[in-house]
């Protein structure tokens, strides 16, 4: 079974040939020096608005040959933490394969996820992470797992479930967990600003539960942020010792408009 894209033509462009242009000045300004990725925070809007910043961070990380992508649910479709049960991911740049064993391994030790195709059909957080990988590097593999909001409990168990199965399976050095979210959502720039910064902060100190603390004390509308905070509790077991902010910005640079903008933040951990 193949998983058609939902919002090609709509976050980025439709066609192949066009797709090719549009992510490839994205990743163009990829560093010399790149960094080796347990885990990735990257933006999922529409490319003219957060695509620099997720294209600046994808590019600056060393390719991996499997990616573990966890998005938000913004559809309120299927079930709370869902693994896709695809065999592949179609985009206009072609196919990206499920990777099973790892996706069944997770599935085993984790009681919380399950497989649902339902909640991925129509969204967007973990595919439009895609051409962008695609534009990267020839080949690689895919855990895609949509993730809803539940108890830090819930967050935990399910980031050392992932990290268990990554060391089960001796994939250490072959696996990069992206959490797929975007920041403050339409308040004015300097809202925006002040509240990103303080879950930045938290990301940064490696902290998922200042993290989640912080959303919820300070009305912070980062829609992934229970994706990052598996993500930073999983690297923690893999190893990750620190975090980069690779870049920052909000809509504002693109649409104009200050009084009413979406944050995105690009952060490497490893």
């Amino acid at each position: 079974m193949i998983r058609n894209p939902a919002v090609a033509g709509q976050f980025y462009s439709g066609s192949k040939e066009s797709l090719i242009k549009e992510a490839g000045k994205l990743t163009r300004s990829s560093p010399e020096k790149k960094e080796d990725a347990i885990g990735v925070i990257s933006p999922h809007a529409g490319y003219a608005y957060s695509g620099s910043v997720a294209g600046l961070t994808l590019s600056s990380i060393i390719p991996k040959p499997i990616y573990v992508i966890m998005g938000p649910n913004h559809t309120g479709l299927g079930s709370p933490f869902s693994l896709s049960t695809s065999d592949s991911w179609a985009t206009p740049l072609g196919n990206v394969t499920i990777n099973k064993t790892l996706a069944e391994k997770i599935l085993k030790n984790c009681s919380e996820i399950i497989e649902d195709e339902f909640a991925h059909i129509q969204e967007h957080s973990i595919e439009v992470q895609l051409p962008l990988l695609q534009t990267l590097q020839e080949s690689f593999t895919i855990v895609p797992i949509v993730i809803s909001l539940g108890k830090i409990e819930q967050y935990r168990k399910i980031g050392q479930a992932i990290a268990k199965s990554i060391k089960e399976l001796k994939l250490e050095k072959d696996v990069t967990i992206i959490a797929s979210s975007d920041m403050t959502h339409y308040e004015s720039q300097s809202s925006a600003e002040e509240k990103d910064s303080r879950a930045i902060d938290a990301i940064l100190k490696l902290d998922e539960e200042a993290l989640v603390e912080r959303v919820r004390q300070f009305d912070i509308s980062m829609c992934g942020y229970a994706p990052a905070a598996i993500m930073i509790v999983a690297a923690k077991l893999l190893g990750a010792k620190r975090a980069l902010l690779i870049k920052y910005q909000t809509s504002a640079d693109t649409s104009g408009d200050y009084s009413s903008v979406v944050g995105y933040a690009g952060i490497v951990i490893e």
